[in-house]
């Protein structure tokens, strides 16, 4: 069933490696991994333009079958791929944006007589159209998703910190299956599973590209809770990964201590029309930077433009591509040009910070489809009182 499936995607590759008149590609980053090969390993997928796959193996040392070879090192490559009957390529493309710069000039030491190219922007432009069976993975993790949220509520205790709070959504959706782990492109960019942001908090500058911040609880992880007291008049916003099979879906939830002031209800209520209007313009070619510009027309003419994506510090998107890792293309944002696809699957956040009272808004998964757009993500979109 798999195999079909990872030729599928080594093939979306292999069509945009012609295009660049690229003869092969040494993959050997984790998330490139499970894209087309299905798993994590310690090696390298060859992957020729006109020939099977091969896997050349370091760890772990049972794995076994067809074009499977045992690697101690990355110089016996060569030698290797003669064995195998194949040529040494004449360009070949390296993760040049994701390897470390030791590891990339190792490998390409190894092919001293091979044109060394760039292969990042080529894979991440594969992986960004899904195939049908990425689409019912992050179906699936949907439902274990919302399954989780729908059980906030029951963890609530009067006299919780946003911190313990977090800690027990954590274990709440580990034992709903969610991985743990939150993959992103780039090193920059840490986060453990995702964040709880309450109160002024929400309103904190991010140090990374994310929607909202939050001054974290220690300096060398600055994002997320901080160990405010939740009280009643406070809006908190849940924004757990939903990576429960390797796809990292994006939802974001709003609950409140008590009662809210009905200026936090209105602009809950714009994020939630931001999100309608937005939605309703996505299909296929539609342009990343109208739907940006969408959600920024509507904030402005409710009002609520000065506290929208952020207070002070802003983030220049409303939505971003999601997949293996939690930020691939297209993203909606103003200058990008780029045009929606069939397959194509991003995350909507239109969000409000009010200071004094904390985070609105929304958040949802959705695939592009032929005719229009499909949610994945799918519980109560209301605030939900504590």
């Amino acid at each position: 069933m798999l195999q079909p499936e990872l030729k599928l995607r080594r093939d979306k590759i292999r069509v945009l490696m012609a295009q660049q008149e690229i003869d092969a590609a040494l993959i050997t980053c984790n998330v490139n991994l499970i894209y087309t090969y299905g798993r994590v390993v310690s090696g390298y997928l060859y992957l020729p333009l006109n020939a099977p796959a091969r896997l050349f193996i370091k760890r772990p040392n049972h794995i076994e079958g067809e074009h499977i070879h045992p690697i101690r090192k990355p110089e016996q490559l060569p030698d290797l791929l003669k064995e195998c009957g194949l040529p040494m390529p004449t360009k070949l493309m390296l993760e040049g944006d994701e390897l470390a710069y030791t590891e990339y000039t190792r490998l390409a030491a190894c092919f001293s007589e091979t044109t060394i190219v760039n292969g990042t922007p080529i894979i991440r432009k594969a992986r960004s159209v899904k195939t049908e069976m990425e689409l019912e993975m992050f179906r699936r993790s949907g439902i274990s998703h919302a399954k989780a949220y729908e059980q906030i509520p029951a963890l609530y205790k009067p006299g919780m910190t946003d911190r313990q709070l977090s800690i027990e959504i954590e274990r709440l959706m580990r034992l709903e299956g969610c991985l743990g782990i939150f993959r992103t492109f780039s090193q920059n960019m840490e986060i453990f599973m995702g964040s709880l942001l309450a109160g002024d908090n929400a309103a904190v500058p991010a140090s990374y590209d994310f929607a909202l911040g939050g001054e974290g609880l220690d300096a060398s992880l600055p994002i997320g809770a901080n160990g405010t007291l939740l009280q009643p008049g406070q809006s908190l916003m849940v924004d757990m990964g939903g990576n429960f099979n390797g796809y990292m879906g994006d939802m974001s939830r709003v609950f409140s201590i008590g009662k809210l002031p009905e200026r936090a209800y209105a602009a809950h209520q714009v994020c939630l029309e931001v999100q309608e209007a937005v939605a309703e313009k996505v299909k296929p070619g539609a342009v990343c930077e109208d739907l940006y510009q969408t959600a920024i027309d509507l904030v402005t003419k409710a009002g609520f433009a000065d506290y929208f994506m952020g207070v002070g510090q802003k983030a220049k998107f409303v939505g971003h591509g999601i997949g293996l890792e939690i930020n691939e293309s297209p993203v909606l944002a103003p200058r990008i040009k780029q045009e929606l696809e069939p397959g194509m699957v991003f995350a909507l956040e239109p969000k409000i910070v009010l200071p004094g009272i904390g985070p609105l808004g929304i958040e949802n998964s959705w695939a592009v489809t032929a005719e229009g757009v499909e949610k994945l993500t799918l519980c109560k979109e209301e605030i939900i009182e504590l």
